[in-house]
């Protein structure tokens, strides 16, 4: 994967953060209790043999976990087979210098930490093995986890730029065709509708910027709704119920309410002769925060165009669960010839937001 500026993103694991060192000095922990609970007939395992074990297992685990942590950036520079082969030789080498000293010093000292009978070779070599079997998994699970999480965050941002996309061709061309009827019979009407489709494009296509917050969210929508209400008249309304106190500052991924009143428009008011009202809410139910928007639509039997809609729904409701997992909620539904859709998001996500 490339970055903005050409170079090359490191593709070994960073180990050099907290929770996947906590994941490096598991597997070692784990590895000890496994080996003090199988049936191999050998040496008792005693508490000072297990406290003795974990302590030797954790320190061998940090220390490989500290140099591969240094050594990051230059394995990186290697195709991934060779800097990952080279990554657990080096777990390897470290595991049997350990178990070496370690054997040594006990043998000097007479702590009883190695069982008897376990040879220095032996000891050693299976050290060796067991890090580099262990480094090995640990290092390909990260690699994986951590290629799936680049996926996922580059299918969350061409579903961003697939809906600026649409957002682009009609919407720009109706409301040019609007302002331009408006610029001799009320100047100054088609003067503040530029200004709002300047506004509008800035904040939705604005360059460098990735996340949003549910204030330039809600000032989104706003711009989006009161171009539209110039376009459609006295045929759309809009009700806005804010319920405060609100998260105003609440971080969100960009484009998550446009879309839904768009879709309340298009799909929904613009296609009946009467036209109707765009309700939308926002209430704080708990831990959580309740977007819904409602619109009177026709029946989805008789809508023959709800692609977009769909299309919108889904690229909402996967950029909602990558940016807040499964405390996040997306449900839509007609019924009695209005069409609810409804958000739910935690609000405690400072810390948590991807």
């Amino acid at each position: 994967m490339n970055t903005g500026g050409g170079e090359r993103e490191p593709w070994l694991p960073d180990l050099c953060r907290l929770p996947r060192l906590v994941v490096m000095l598991s597997m070692a922990e784990l590895i000890v209790v496994v080996l003090a609970l199988a049936p191999d007939g050998g040496a008792r395992w005693t508490w000072s043999r297990f406290v003795s074990g974990s302590t030797f297992a954790l320190w061998l685990a940090l220390t490989v976990s500290v140099l591969l942590c240094v050594s990051r950036e230059r394995l990186s520079r290697l195709p991934a087979s060779l800097g990952g082969l080279m990554a657990v030789a080096a777990a390897a080498l470290i595991g049997a210098a350990f178990a070496a000293m370690t054997h040594s010093i006990d043998n000097a000292v007479g702590a009883s930490l190695v069982p008897p009978g376990v040879t220095f070779w032996r000891f050693t070599l299976g050290t060796a093995a067991v890090s580099m079997l262990a480094v090995g998994v640990v290092l390909r699970y990260l690699y994986v986890n951590d290629s799936w999480k680049a996926q996922v965050r580059a299918s969350a941002r061409a579903e961003v730029d697939a809906l600026q996309a649409r957002i682009k061709p009609h919407f720009l061309f109706n409301s040019m065709n609007t302002i331009a009827s408006l610029v001799r019979s009320d100047a100054v009407v088609a003067e503040r509708a530029v200004l709002d489709l300047s506004d509008l494009f800035r904040a939705a296509l604005g360059a460098g910027e990735s996340d949003s917050s549910l204030a330039e969210e809600v000032e989104l929508a706003e711009r989006y709704l009161a171009i539209e209400q110039l376009r459609l008249g006295e045929r759309l309304t809009v009700e806005w119920r804010k319920h405060e106190p609100l998260p105003w500052t609440l971080p969100m991924p960009r484009l998550v309410l446009q879309p839904l009143v768009e879709n309340a428009v298009l799909h929904g008011v613009s296609r009946l002769p009467a036209g109707g009202a765009v309700e939308i809410e926002l209430a704080v139910e708990g831990a959580s925060l309740a977007l819904r928007v409602r619109n009177p639509a026709p029946a989805p039997a008789e809508d023959a165009d709800n692609g977009g809609t769909r299309h919108a729904q889904r690229s909402i409701g996967q950029r909602l669960r990558y940016a807040y997992g499964p405390q996040a909620r997306m449900t839509a539904g007609w019924a009695q010839g209005y069409y609810l859709c409804e958000l739910h998001v935690p609000t405690g996500v400072e810390a948590l937001y991807r």
